[in-house]
């Protein structure tokens, strides 16, 4: 999703400077994915996107305890005889129940001064820093790449989907099958209609 929104939608929008505020950017979003992107069948699935999810419905969404738990590390060590472990130069210590045992180090690699310690699956509390060198891990990198700027069509792509989308949106929404001449919400008091006529 994120990589056809980077090289079909982000690509349109350019810098963004031409837009007037979050709002524009929203819109034009929302009627490309609603347009283009639920509509157009996907190389895996061999569906488009919104057929694929009006059958399932709204999924149950996960906890953000266990999001976040799927994206810390871990790291197997043995525990020394002094109840410490070390882990990329930092030295922590564990409960002393754990001496000699392999234990399983949970973390989040930006962040090193805090270590859940696994044993068998159960957690054994949090690792105490004893001694804290470095802060993050070595092999953890902030996503820092940036795509190369398209060159420019002069086509405004996402304008003449919005405007589909807007289309599209108006033929759902027509006031002018009413049965009567009132918007809904709106009502004719006694005297107010023009067509009454005024007494002399």
């Amino acid at each position: 999703f994120f990589r056809t929104v980077r090289e079909q939608f982000l690509v349109e929008i350019g810098s963004g400077r031409e837009l007037d505020d979050m709002i524009a950017l929203n819109t034009l979003f929302t009627a490309w994915v609603e347009t283009v992107y639920h509509r157009r069948t996907h190389s895996e699935t061999g569906e488009a996107p919104l057929e694929r999810w009006q059958p399932v419905g709204t999924p149950a969404l996960p906890s953000p305890q266990l999001l976040r738990e799927a994206f810390l590390w871990s790291e197997w060590r043995t525990v020394t005889k002094t109840a410490t472990v070390g882990l990329h130069g930092n030295h922590y210590e564990v409960d002393a129940a754990l001496v000699g045992r392999k234990i399983e180090l949970v973390f989040d690699p930006f962040d090193l001064t805090a270590l859940e310690v696994r044993w068998h699956g159960r957690s054994m509390g949090k690792a105490i820093p004893h001694k804290i060198g470095r802060h993050v891990h070595h092999k953890a990198r902030p996503d820092d790449t940036t795509p190369p700027q398209p060159a420019v069509t002069g086509i405004d792509y996402l304008r003449l989907v919005e405007a589909e989308h807007t289309a599209e949106l108006a033929t759902k929404l027509r006031y002018s099958q009413l049965d009567d001449d009132q918007l809904p919400g709106q009502l004719t008091l006694p005297g107010t209609d023009p067509t009454d006529e005024v007494p002399a």
